[in-house]
């Protein structure tokens, strides 16, 4: 690729970053909606259930469901990449592109770039409910970077997830595929409930899910409670958090290009 090849792709991708963006902020409530929905559920779980749920070695259930939040928002944006890809898609927008004289690259990298920005602001506003209700990073400002980065990685995979399922759908309404897809496996994970309070065999299945490695090795960075865990996975939580997103992006992101190329066919 010559250097006037990529300024080309560059400027094209932010120019769709750019579109993104205006849109969300044509929309102030929708995207108010979903950045405080997280909000409303930790709030939920830390005062009306947290008094009864206890944390495995003791310590706060706030500041033990705070990073499993951080991950679920990380999760629950993949229904928003879906829903603006699908949507593109369905009324025609993406072969508008396709047919402009643009980097071919553009449409995608400009729509995760945009919603990594969205997941930055996500984690932004979960940090300060968290501070609020309890939450605090007892380990230094490196750990804290490091965990927020792991999480990052994370939606980083999940948004080219996001966008091959868009991509292949038959339109913005099958948004509940891809909710039946995300919340079993959000939820079935370490994030509000330890592995070990589970049945044995569903403890293993939480302790193995990508999930689970970002919330441990997230908890374990900030020195929260209950990073108790027997499994090899729970005990290499952090190299599990860099593994599971990079296979999960090596997956999606040669089925995204192969699925855009292919549009139109």
């Amino acid at each position: 690729m010559s250097v006037q090849t990529l300024r080309w792709a560059v400027a094209d991708g932010r120019t769709l970053t750019g579109r993104a963006l205006a849109h969300w902020a044509r929309r102030p409530g929708e995207v108010a909606v979903a950045l405080l929905f997280p909000v409303m559920v930790v709030l939920m779980m830390g005062y009306l259930f947290g008094g009864q749920m206890d944390v495995p070695g003791g310590g706060s259930y706030r500041e033990f469901i705070v990073p499993g939040m951080f991950a679920l928002t990380m999760a629950f944006g993949v229904e928003t990449t879906f829903a603006a890809v699908a949507g593109d898609a369905a009324k025609g927008v993406t072969d508008r592109f396709r047919a402009m004289p643009m980097a071919p690259s553009a449409v995608v990298v400009g729509r995760a770039t945009a919603d990594m920005l969205h997941s930055v602001a996500a984690l932004a506003v979960m940090a300060v409910c968290g501070v609020l209700i309890g939450w605090r990073v007892h380990d230094g400002a490196a750990g804290a970077l490091a965990g927020f980065g792991l999480l990052l990685l994370l939606r980083f995979s999940l948004v080219w997830m996001g966008i091959y399922l868009g991509l292949i759908a038959k339109g913005p309404e099958s948004v509940a595929v891809v909710q039946i897809l995300v919340w079993p496996i959000g939820f079935l994970s370490s994030a509000l409930i330890a592995p070990s309070t589970m049945p044995g065999w569903l403890g293993a299945v939480a302790e193995w899910n990508p999930m689970s490695a970002t919330v441990t090795a997230c908890r374990e960075l900030f020195g929260d409670p209950g990073q108790a865990g027997t499994s090899w996975a729970a005990q290499n939580s952090v190299l599990m958090a860099v593994v599971w997103p990079l296979v999960i992006a090596a997956v999606f992101i040669p089925l995204s290009v192969r699925r855009y190329r292919a549009m139109g066919r």
